[in-house]
């Protein structure tokens, strides 16, 4: 079955860097879109980056442009996420989810994503 499992996530310090995995099987990585989605407490779940299907082309949300970049590996089946000059605000669960559409329209939008993994805990604090 389609399964997704994030990992890399952990405490770092302002202006650390972590790199989370998000590690697919049970379908073909280049048939589907990954999108990065984060849940801050009392928050709603928010599109962070995404990486197409077709063309490797990405989008990042406002807040990550520059210090966020998305990547994938076809051989491990897994797509990335390096978030270097980490913030406070950046704390929160983060997880990647797959999407079968050949579009990047609405990219950042949740219900556009058939599947989704567990989530990994980042946390950015002195």
């Amino acid at each position: 079955q389609v399964q997704l499992v994030e990992s890399g996530g952990g405490l770092v310090q302002p202006g650390g860097s972590l790199r989370l995995s998000c590690a697919t099987s049970g379908f073909t990585l280049d048939a589907y879109a990954i999108g990065w989605f984060r849940q801050a407490p009392g928050k709603e779940r928010e599109g962070v980056s995404y990486i197409s299907s077709t063309d490797n082309s990405t989008r990042y949300a406002g807040f990550v442009m520059g210090r966020f970049t998305i990547s994938r590996d076809y051989a491990k089946n897994t797509v990335y996420l390096q978030m270097n000059s980490l913030k406070p605000e950046d704390t929160a669960v983060y997880y990647c989810a797959a999407d079968a559409g050949t579009t990047s329209y609405h990219w950042s939008y949740v219900r556009k994503y058939a599947y989704w993994g567990q989530g990994t805990q980042v946390t950015v604090s002195s």
